[in-house]
């Protein structure tokens, strides 16, 4: 295979989206209001949406809610030493410094660590890391899970059609629809496995509540993170937002925030 065209199969899909539900009207939320599991999206490079997100954290953890918070920005491997950091920092800056992380714009990410860091809140790495997504684009989405996991999510089977037809559109268009045919079932394998292992770590929270900190494209509701969390029991409370700009990728949550685009160089020249 190619450098270049491994390197976009091992590309993080961060794929925005947006969805066919009417937007719903913000309104700051309640103790009641919060579910077991809350999923707030994200599009990666988009200031006004970590605020507003941040915002609807805040004045929930300032409510007295005291959630887990899981993010797509830790690899799952790098859990002990994400531990040791809370315990050694004061900060974010430390944090950020100690996990030493690439690839990320981490001044978007501090208040939220912060935020977890002040109130005690635990830190869950929740992603795939880079070489274990090389895995699962060689072998499958079986690959990066042990054999209960593989039985309890039904691994060995085809993907659903319609998962795996909603993954390869959002993956084709939060590509500029320039994947070809033969890179795309890796890619597809690759995010579905990173939305399986975090619906896994969300459960491992339990009973605790958990928040999950990621883009709009793990938390939608038909073909992401939540599409997990509901294939296993017990069935837990759940509940889908995104942070989405005007001109986003189709999908399903339980309320759309709508954010400003944020401007930016054409997206599309790293792919042609």
């Amino acid at each position: 295979m190619k450098p270049y065209t491994f390197a976009l199969l091992l590309a993080g899909l961060a794929l925005a989206g947006c969805s066919s539900k009417e937007t719903v009207a913000y309104t700051a939320p309640s103790a009641a209001s919060n579910p077991q599991v809350l999923l707030l999206g994200e599009v990666h490079d988009n200031k006004e949406g970590h605020k507003l997100r941040f915002e609807d954290l805040r004045q929930r953890v300032e409510a007295g809610w005291r959630p887990a918070i899981a993010m797509e920005q830790f690899d799952r491997e790098t859990q002990a030493m994400l531990d040791e950091a809370q315990k050694g920092c004061l900060d974010a800056s430390c944090l950020i410094t100690v996990m030493g992380k690439k690839g990320w714009d981490w001044q978007q990410y501090y208040p939220v660590i912060q935020l977890a860091l002040n109130n005690k809140l635990p830190l869950i790495a929740a992603n795939l890391s880079r070489n274990d997504a090389s895995k699962v684009v060689r072998d499958g989405v079986a690959s990066s899970f042990d054999a209960a996991t593989i039985s309890a999510y039904k691994l060995k089977d085809a993907l659903p059609s319609d998962l795996r037809r909603g993954q390869e559109k959002a993956i084709q268009e939060g590509h500029c629809n320039m994947v070809s045919d033969l890179m795309l079932p890796g890619m597809v394998n690759a995010q579905v496995a990173r939305d399986i292992w975090m619906a896994k770590l969300i459960r491992q929270q339990q009973p605790r509540d958990v928040v999950l900190i990621a883009g709009n494209g793990h938390v939608r509701k038909d073909i992401g993170v939540p599409r997990w969390l509901n294939a296993i029991e017990p069935k837990l409370t759940v509940r889908a937002i995104g942070f989405v700009e005007p001109d986003g990728i189709q999908g399903s949550y339980d309320e759309i925030r709508k954010v400003p685009a944020q401007k930016r160089t054409d997206p599309c020249a790293k792919f042609k």
